[in-house]
């Protein structure tokens, strides 16, 4: 079994930067093809890191860069933390981290099912749960671990 298709099979064949489906068959040369992205760490001068699988296009666009995982338009959420670094956090120390804020509660809890569920992809061996703080006229929501 060669690196790309264990890496593929891990993943689920899914690409660990926009959460869409990879093809497989795909030439590694075309924009939506496979690609095995190493991950390093934030620290300077770290080199390796895991392993992942991501669209040609979505390794090519971050570059040498940290990968920045975006919320998704469709959610309305405020200043929402940038869930890359929310992740390291959370792997790194435990407890808990604010991720957004929210005007209704509705939002609040529509943005922690589709965190949770994004993060069952993206960092796999984390267990995060969701809770939601009502103040100030919104609604904070808080990821723990």
């Amino acid at each position: 079994m060669s690196k790309m298709d264990e890496v593929g099979e891990r993943d689920a064949w899914r690409c660990w930067l926009c959460d869409e489906p990879v093809d497989a068959t795909m030439s590694v040369n075309d924009p939506r093809g496979p690609s095995v992205d190493s991950i390093t760490t934030a620290k300077k001068g770290a080199k390796g890191g895991q392993e992942r699988l991501a669209h040609r296009a979505c390794n090519t666009k971050k570059g040498a860069v940290k990968p920045v995982v975006p919320w998704p338009d469709h959610l309305f959420v405020v200043d929402p933390a940038p869930i890359i670094g929310v992740v390291e956090q959370l792997t790194r120390k435990g407890g808990r981290v604010a991720v957004a804020r929210c005007p209704s509660k509705a939002d609040a809890v529509e943005a922690g099912d589709w965190l949770v569920d994004r993060l069952s992809r993206l960092a796999p061996g984390l267990s995060v749960t969701t809770r939601i703080d009502a103040g100030g006229g919104g609604f904070l929501l808080v990821l723990t671990t």
